[in-house]
This record gives structure tokens, C-alpha cells and sequence, in this order.
């Protein structure tokens, strides 16, 4: 018998193992195909797509990176992480959440794709969303908020880099080779979200137009052409799904409580 504990602990996994998938297409792609990556994430499901079984495996990812977005929000509204109720515990409580926001819309994407038969999927979900939300009264304020907070999440990404830190909710039996590609992941991770939180601030505060905005493939097809930066970027994107796939077996996941329903954090 599974109890609520063991599904939210598997829910979690398969998050992460469908964000290994994701980030290592993506850093693939870049590497080898000019025309898929110029499509941006849309270039990446359209070559799960088209793997055998790849329909089954968008499925898959649906939803996983659904999971793990609920996983991230349950950080902003729990704290499962025990980050605190400080300035900083809230930043990254928030930063959390928005890193939520994007898996989500990920998964929405991949889900278009999966439901289409092979037909192809919804190529400017995330543009057409923005628009419905730029129309709104205050829409281009939203816009431009959430930019702010993927800046936010963006440096919080180098600072992970950096410091490290993240290496204190993985499993001490993980390979010894996690902190560097965890590292690298982190850093091309921040420098994709900065593009993305550009996008988003141009878009809320300056042009007002859904088309300025940036989903994870744009932001990286944005580079293409940038020699180096765009190689050492996508080979970075590269290692942060390998990373990933790390971590969907070595992350210590926060446990549910089987009466209240409220996550708490295992530390061993």
C-alpha cells in the first residue's frame, strides 16, 4: 500500500527525472541541430515526438514536470525546504514558486504535444498566454513582476553555482561527480533564466508585446550565433540534465505528514 508520503516522494522523482530529459534534449539539440534549437522548446518536444515511444515519454513528462512545479509551489505555500520566513527565506520561497510558474508551462507544452497525435503541438502557448494577461487591466505590471522574480531566480541559480549549496539536499551516496555538473547546470541555468527575466521585463515595462517574451529553448536559441557563450552554455544545459537524473535518485525529498497532509523535511 502507497501512502500519501511514498506518492508525493515519487511524484517528486519523476519530476526530476523529467526535467533530466528536458534539459538534456535541450543541451543535445543546441549541440547538434541549428534548425530544431532556432524553434526553441517547441524543437525539443517535437524530437521527443519523434523518438520510438515518444509519445508515451512527452506522457511521461507531463506528468512529471507537473509534479514537480506542485513540488515548488508546495515550497512557497509550506516551506518544505525550511528556508525560513526571513527576507531571504521568502526570496527563495518565491523564487521557488516561479521556478514552479515555468515547469508548469512546460509541462502544459509538452502536454500539447502529447495529446496531438503527432500532429505537433501549441508553438506559442507561453506567448499566448502572455497576451490574454498584457490585455488585462495591470496585465503589463504582472509581466513585468514575474520578469523581476526570474531575475531573481536567475541569481539564485549563480549563486547555487557558486556556493554549492545544493549539494546539502543530496544524498552523501551520490557520485563524486555531482558538485561539478551540478555546478555548470546551475550556472547555464542562470544565464538562460536572465534572458527569460529580459524578455519578460521588456515585455511588461517597455514594449508591451507577447512576442518579446522568452520560454527555456528560445532563450538559449537567443544565443545562438554568440559562438563560445552559446557552446559552453548548451553543454552546461547539457550536464544540468544529467544532473538532474542524479537527483532523481539521490534528492532527499521532504516527507508528507499521512494526517495532516503538510510536507516536512527529511535532513537523513
Amino acid at each position: 500500500m502507497v501512502d500519501k508520503s511514498e506518492k508525493f516522494n515519487w511524484a517528486v522523482r519523476a519530476g526530476y527525472f523529467s526535467r533530466a530529459i528536458l534539459y538534456a534534449m535541450l543541451g543535445i539539440i543546441a549541440l547538434t541541430s541549428a534548425q530544431a534549437i532556432s524553434e526553441g522548446t517547441n524543437g525539443v518536444f517535437r524530437a521527443v515526438e519523434d523518438f520510438p515511444a515518444g509519445t508515451a515519454i512527452l506522457w511521461i513528462m507531463v506528468i512529471g514536470l507537473t509534479g514537480y512545479a506542485l513540488f515548488r509551489f508546495a515550497s512557497l505555500i509550506f516551506d518544505i525546504e525550511n528556508n525560513g520566513s526571513d527576507a531571504k527565506g521568502w526570496g527563495k520561497r518565491i523564487g521557488h514558486a516561479g521556478s514552479g510558474a515555468g515547469h508548469l508551462a512546460l509541462a502544459y507544452s509538452a502536454y500539447a504535444y502529447a495529446s496531438s497525435s503527432g500532429s505537433g503541438g501549441s508553438g506559442g502557448g507561453a506567448q499566448q498566454a502572455a497576451s490574454g494577461v498584457l490585455s488585462a487591466d495591470f496585465g503589463g505590471l504582472v509581466i513585468g513582476v514575474l520578469g523581476l522574480i526570474f531575475f531573481i531566480v536567475a541569481l539564485v541559480q549563480i549563486n547555487k553555482a557558486i556556493s554549492g549549496k545544493f549539494m546539502r539536499r543530496i544524498s552523501g551516496s551520490a557520485p563524486s561527480f555531482t558538485r561539478t555538473l551540478g555546478g555548470a547546470g546551475f550556472a547555464a541555468r542562470g544565464v538562460v533564466y536572465g534572458i527569460i527575466a529580459w524578455s519578460l521585463v521588456r515585455a511588461g515595462f517597455m514594449s508591451g508585446s507577447s512576442g518579446d517574451i522568452r520560454t527555456l529553448g528560445d532563450a538559449l536559441a537567443t544565443l545562438a550565433g554568440e559562438g563560445v557563450a552559446f557552446t559552453v552554455t548548451a553543454i552546461g544545459l547539457l550536464m544540468f540534465g544529467v544532473f538532474s537524473l542524479i537527483l532523481a535518485r539521490y534528492r532527499i525529498i521532504p516527507e508528507l505528514d499521512a494526517d495532516q497532509g503538510v510536507p516536512e523535511f527529511r535532513t537523513a
